[in-house]
C-alpha cells in the first residue's frame, strides 16, 4: 500500500490532532503518501484533500478540536453517496483509509470495507466512550 486517505468525522475530540499526527508521520516513515481528507465524510465524497508531509502536522498536537475539521455526512448513508466516495478514492489512487471517530464513523468504514472493498482503519475517538470492544476512546477522559 503506497497512499492512504485520513479523516476525522461526526463530534471532534481532544486528541484527534496527536492521533493525526502519528499516523501522518508512521506513514511517511514507511514510505506512503497520505492525503488529509477535510469535513469527514463529506469531504471525501466532495473531494476536499489535502497531501500530508511532516510539516503539515508540526505543532498540531496541543491545539483543539482536529486540524482536518469534521462533519456529520448524511449522504454517506445513502448508495449514491457511498459510491461518489469510493470513485474519490480510485480517482485518487488511494488504496485504503484511517477513520478516527465513533460509531458513525466506524459505520461509514465498514460499509468501505464489505460493500466496496476499501481496506480501513477504525481509530477509536469519540468524548462518549461508547464503542463496543474499546475500553478507552481518545477525548473520553476529558
Amino acid at each position: 500500500m503506497k497512499r492512504i486517505g485520513l479523516l476525522t468525522s461526526g463530534g471532534d475530540a481532544p486528541g484527534m490532532n496527536a492521533c493525526i499526527r502519528a499516523v501522518v508521520r508512521t506513514a511517511l516513515y514507511y514510505g506512503m503518501e497520505v492525503y488529509g481528507i477535510e469535513r469527514g465524510y463529506q469531504g471525501l465524497i466532495d473531494d476536499e484533500m489535502v497531501s500530508m508531509e511532516m510539516r503539515s502536522v508540526s505543532d498540531i498536537v496541543q491545539r483543539g478540536g482536529t486540524k482536518l475539521r469534521t462533519a456529520r455526512c448524511l449522504e454517506m448513508l445513502t448508495k449514491a453517496g457511498q459510491k461518489k466516495a469510493v470513485k474519490t478514492l480510485e480517482a485518487r489512487g488511494i488504496e485504503g483509509l484511517v477513520v478516527i471517530g465513533g460509531d458513525g464513523s466506524f459505520r461509514g468504514a465498514k460499509c468501505l470495507s464489505e460493500e466496496y472493498g476499501i481496506p480501513t482503519i477504525g481509530i477509536p475517538g469519540t468524548i462518549d466512550n461508547d464503542l463496543e470492544y474499546t475500553d478507552y476512546t481518545l477525548g473520553f477522559d476529558t
